[in-house]
């Protein structure tokens, strides 16, 4: 039996003791039978519903089942959350039998406000912030950044996992607009444009195609791009899959990047531009290839490196004094999709997970896009959808 069955089978047996519980605190407290009586009831059917989707097919079911799984087990979440937070409340309730006999109501009460507003945050996060998306100005100052790209704009952008909006074209639309009057220099993506399949771009390739930027719109694979997430037939059909990816990028008009460089000019400046294929954390396959992208790190040419992977830029990048690469591009983390202030849950899996970064050195830079789509969950609690405008300076010397 597949492990994503058997958690979910755990989690149902869980929540039905939870179920239990609310339904033993409804009975006491009510004097009619009706409440206990509904209550049972939905509880029953929510265990239907979620053996339900336990057997619907994932990986190798169609794009529109897979979102209909994901919007399923979202909204199961939406209901069992709130009421786990209601439980931590109420326990309270028990608190004063301690110092006497009779329990007080005080923490029920305070649970079911909880539980309601937990309920509504988690909603507004998927109908409203998941498409709420917010654009990051970033300047960054370089003593080595030839002088000609003074000012130069970078629009960054991430992690679209586009087979989530299915055929619907809005959201996509509307931040290909958005990019496009910020009147770039250049445009880079930062890999996962999929979620398992690149068929999921079909729907979306005319809106994408409506990129542009003076330098054009480059692009490199994250590791929902390589289709490890689906399954297939045979071999070839997956390297089919991978010919359909790189094919339509190319009528997007977007130049892919794997393991290559490309050379940006400016009146008679120039800087690197390299990018390399995702650089994966177990189980995936490592495809990126830094030295192959640009053999000679160590020269003293200005370097704008795209990897998918934040993690690629702390192994391989900071603090090596072999590598001389001044900033990194990075997406992947998506801040968990869950931001509070400062702080994300990313921040247990990745040290590095949003926003800009530095080595002790100061010369090696990373900025990492918390990315514009979403994975498993379609919402966003916080880590609102991100569009990085990166604008470079040239330092100015210091003067004694």
């Amino acid at each position: 039996m597949r492990l994503g069955i058997m958690l979910i089978i755990i989690i149902a047996a869980i929540n039905v003791a939870v179920d239990i519980y609310i339904w033993r605190r409804i009975t006491a407290v009510c004097r009619r039978r009706w409440p206990g009586v509904v209550y049972a009831w939905s509880s029953l059917l929510l265990l239907v519903y979620i053996i339900t989707v336990a057997c619907l097919p994932r990986k190798g079911g169609s794009d529109g089942m897979l979102i209909v799984i994901m919007w399923m087990l979202y909204a199961y979440v939406t209901v069992y959350l709130p009421k786990y937070i209601y439980i931590v409340f109420s326990l309270l309730d028990y608190l004063p039998l301690v110092v006497r006999r009779r329990k007080c109501h005080v923490g029920s009460v305070v649970g079911i406000v909880a539980a309601l507003g937990t309920f509504v945050v988690l909603w507004w996060a998927a109908l409203v912030n998941r498409t709420d998306y917010r654009v990051n100005y970033v300047e960054l100052e370089f003593d080595n950044l030839p002088a000609a790209f003074d000012d130069y704009v970078i629009v960054q952008f991430s992690d679209f996992h586009v087979g989530t909006y299915g055929s619907d074209t809005t959201f996509v639309s509307r931040v290909v607009n958005e990019i496009n009057s910020r009147n770039a220099d250049v445009v880079l993506f930062t890999g996962d444009i999929v979620n398992r399949r690149s068929d999921e771009l079909l729907p979306h390739v005319s809106a994408l195609s409506r990129l542009e930027a003076g330098d054009g719109v480059y692009s490199v694979l994250g590791n929902h791009d390589y289709g490890d997430y689906s399954s297939w037939k045979n071999d070839a059909a997956k390297a089919e899959n991978m010919k359909l990816m790189r094919s339509l990028q190319r009528s997007m008009g977007w130049t892919e990047l794997d393991n290559t460089t490309v050379w940006l000019l400016h009146d008679g400046d120039s800087i690197a531009l390299i990018g390399v294929e995702n650089w994966g954390d177990p189980p995936f396959p490592t495809y990126g290839d830094l030295a192959k992208a640009y053999p000679q790190l160590s020269d003293s040419v200005f370097k704008v490196l795209m990897t998918h992977n934040p993690v690629h830029w702390e192994n391989k990048i900071a603090d090596n004094d072999t590598v001389n690469i001044d900033l990194t591009l990075s997406g992947h983390t998506h801040a968990m999709q869950m931001q509070i202030g400062d702080w994300s849950p990313a921040a247990w899996r990745y040290s590095k997970w949003g926003g800009l970064y530095s080595d002790k050195s100061d010369k090696h830079k990373l900025y990492v896009n918390i990315g514009l789509g979403t994975v498993a969950l379609p919402a966003r609690i916080g880590a609102t959808p991100e569009i990085t405008v990166l604008k470079l300076k040239k330092k100015a010397p210091n003067i004694k």
